[in-house]
């Protein structure tokens, strides 16, 4: 894996505002720090691939989290979306940045996270967070593939009064989930998009 100098980092993020594809440069950064791994893997969905991405890599990473955090917060804002949830433990770095630049920007956006199952102790939450019946919510992953992670988390936030208004990934595996989520009536959106040898490339979204 190359290095990445903190100095040249912080001059590419200058003037990041101004005019930024941010699924290109999610998908640059994600190829340096290596979160894209190419061999035999076995996913969460218990199916086979043949690469396998690291998004713990890419959001724990700072410049990674910096720019996921900000693509997902300019789709957000134009939803008035007030809330971001998604599933333990992939979804945890996604929401908290998101959560901590949106109050820097002046729109304060909420985060919650989905565990996959009630504590066993203190108060037996499965949801962790403020989530007010009404509130409009993005359910948010680093990867969809059968979708089964994102339909839990949608599930939970509904039970909880939340209205599911945007369903967000950072790749999409295309390997039924997203067609599934589109197919019970959720706005979709990736910001880099997998075939089944792992060739992957970025949406078009430029802010």
């Amino acid at each position: 894996m190359a290095s990445i100098n903190g100095r040249d980092r912080l001059n590419n993020l200058e003037g990041l505002k101004d005019s930024v594809n941010y699924p290109k440069r999610i998908l640059d950064l994600a190829t340096s720090l290596g979160a894209l791994k190419y061999g035999d893997f076995i996913l969460t969905s218990g199916k086979k691939s043949k690469y396998y991405f690291d998004g713990r890599l890419l959001t724990l990473d700072p410049e990674g989290s910096y720019l996921v955090a900000n693509a997902v917060i300019n789709i957000l804002v134009e939803s008035k979306v007030r809330v971001t949830a998604g599933p333990a433990i992939a979804a945890v770095p996604i929401v908290a940045a998101v959560s901590a630049l949106s109050y820097l920007q002046g729109c304060p956006i909420g985060a919650v996270i989905i565990r996959n199952e009630a504590k066993k102790h203190g108060t037996g939450k499965i949801i962790e967070g403020i989530l007010e019946k009404g509130d409009r919510v993005a359910v948010v992953d680093d990867t969809c593939s059968t979708g089964g992670s994102l339909l839990r988390a949608i599930e939970r936030v509904e039970e909880s009064g939340g209205e599911v208004v945007k369903v967000i990934s950072i790749l999409d595996r295309h390997m039924g989930g997203s067609d599934l989520i589109k197919s019970k009536g959720y706005d979709f959106i990736t910001f880099l998009d997998a075939d089944v040898e792992g060739k992957i490339k970025s949406g078009i979204q430029t802010i």
